[in-house]
């Protein structure tokens, strides 16, 4: 795995060029207009027509002409944009000097930065719950990742774009789909990135969430990438008539296809029990003419199939069916703007007697509400993941700022109330993860059935802490990094992004506000009767 010093060095042995020498005294002599070098971290760079086109105008680094100017470079730019300019600008190296190792954010290698990794990826820490299987999937999927789609999910970011099925197929067919499923029966005869489908076990799940909050810092783009499908194929992996999931699911395993889940509606959201879109029998018993609207549907905008609650009973849970619907006449998508992007396709959805046969039924009829809750688990805890891993990425940005930042001429980090910032956060991270774990640890050893009943509160506990969390973070970073931390690009392009889309991950899933109140309804109804004050 290259790191960024070793990629300069082999750029530096191919171009004859760029493998001189010169000493400071040398590259001090290059100071007027008609020759600029400077020296970014040992390296020297011929900027003398490059000023010209510099971004940030031309005085502003004509003039460091002859000098080190790498304090300055990393006060105002990371060490990507070097490498963007390296192979163009760069002439030699200092002879007098040595280079110090940098790691980008950008890289792909496991940080080294403290607390911005998970305890047991920390030189001589120990956990229960990892094996050496984890420590080298999480490496391997980290540099796949960087290496074969983060280039591509950048530029979606800045466009807007949605994912193209390319992308989608390339990821489904890696694996990473079932991947972010977790252990079961579709895991079967699959290697993900070298782990057998069948080793593949749920801390092997939480990994691969944890590194697709980290693909490039855009929750849309992210979400643009099979979050649908990992909310919206489990009804049908658990519920689904053989033929349909024999069908459907190496469809959308595979990247071919795309799916997503359609339960909220202009009229209820967290409220389940009160949708109205309506699915009616016809005569002869072969299909549900489906009518109604749906609204916030992640990934809509492009998918494939929907699973889609409808009512086919009367008033609450109890008349409510769960359908797999292809996209077909009478169905029609509509994109909704959101504050966090627009890769993620969010999609109002309006059905208008659409024709579904009833053999897509997931589950039995009128029994939809027990196929919905028995997918909130793991799409709670899906979110938690991506929240949690967020929220140390975040931690990390601000710790390197902290460090290389100079502020009344001393590091950022000499600042006592820095220093108390990134201690909350800090101590806030490993809390989360720490729960997190544990309750990860109860999914990977207690039966399922057993989990419906004993996790749920938990989870939906956890879940508004998570939230809770990433806004504490979210705010102490962008009071961090300042005017950076409001700005879509350059070096604080990470937290504004963050701080952009937090909110989602408090309504999502269910609000904050509904989860707290579960957790402590659930817990109360165990509340043994035989303790008092």
């Amino acid at each position: 795995m290259p790191s960024n010093s070793t990629r300069i060095e082999a750029d530096l042995r191919q171009n004859s060029k760029s493998a001189s020498q010169f000493t400071r005294a040398e590259v001090a002599k290059h100071n007027t207009e008609e020759s600029s070098w400077i020296i970014i971290n040992g390296y020297v760079y011929d900027i003398t027509d490059f000023a010209e086109l510099h971004p940030g105008g031309e005085q502003i680094i004509r003039q460091y002409a002859g000098t080190d100017a790498s304090e300055t470079f990393y006060d105002l730019h990371r060490h990507s944009v070097l490498e963007k300019y390296h192979p163009r600008l760069c002439i030699g190296k200092l002879s007098d000097d040595r280079q110090v190792e940098i790691t980008a954010a950008e890289d792909g290698s496991i940080s080294t930065v403290p607390y911005a990794e998970p305890a047991f990826w920390r030189d001589g820490w120990t956990s229960p719950y990892y094996t050496e299987s984890h420590k080298e999937y999480r490496a391997t999927l980290r540099q796949w990742l960087r290496d074969n789609i983060r280039s591509e999910c950048t530029e979606l970011a800045k466009s807007g774009e949605y994912p193209s099925i390319e992308l989608n197929k390339k990821i489904g067919r890696t694996g990473l789909y079932a991947a972010r499923l977790g252990p079961g029966p579709h895991m079967k005869g699959r290697n993900i990135l070298g782990i057998p489908g069948e080793k593949f076990d749920v801390f092997h799940e939480l990994i691969t969430h944890e590194e697709w909050a980290r693909i490039c810092g855009d929750c849309a783009v992210q979400d643009g990438l099979g979050t649908g499908l990992v909310i919206g194929l489990p009804p049908v992996l658990l519920f689904g008539k053989d033929k349909i999931k024999r069908k459907v699911v190496k469809e959308c395993l595979d990247g071919d296809k795309r799916i997503c889940l359609a339960i909220s509606e202009p009229f209820a959201g967290s409220d389940v029990a009160n949708i109205k879109a309506t699915a009616t029998k016809t005569e002869d018993g072969k299909h549900y003419i489906v009518s109604g609207l749906k609204k916030w549907i992640t990934n809509g905008t492009f998918c494939d199939y929907f699973v889609t609650a409808v009512r086919t009973g009367g008033p609450g849970i109890g008349g409510i069916s769960l359908l797999l619907i292809e996209r077909s006449e009478g169905l029609e998508t509509k994109h909704i703007p959101t504050s966090y992007g627009s890769s993620a396709g969010t999609a109002y959805v309006v059905m208008e007697n659409v024709k579904v046969p009833v053999e897509n039924l997931l589950g039995s009829e009128n029994g939809g509400f027990q196929c919905i809750m028995a997918n909130f688990n793991h799409e709670r805890w899906l979110i938690i993941a991506l929240v949690s891993s967020s929220c140390r990425a975040v931690t990390e940005e601000c710790f390197k700022w902290a460090m290389q930042r100079k502020v009344f001429g001393k590091p950022l980090i000499n600042q006592p109330v820095v220093r108390q910032k990134l201690a909350a956060m800090i101590g806030q991270v490993e809390a989360l993860h720490c729960w997190l774990e544990s309750l990860t640890h109860q999914l990977h050893t207690m039966p399922h059935e057993q989990q419906f009943f004993q996790l749920g509160g938990p989870i939906a506990l956890l879940k508004m802490f998570a939230t809770r969390v990433s806004y504490r973070v979210s705010d102490d970073a962008v009071q961090i990094f300042g005017g950076r931390g409001i700005t879509r690009t350059g070096m604080g392009s990470f937290i504004e992004q963050f701080q952009r889309s937090i909110k989602y991950g408090a309504i999502l899933g269910g609000s904050e506000e509904v989860m707290g109140d579960l957790g402590v309804r659930l817990a109360s109804r165990g509340f043994p009767q035989d303790s008092k004050l």
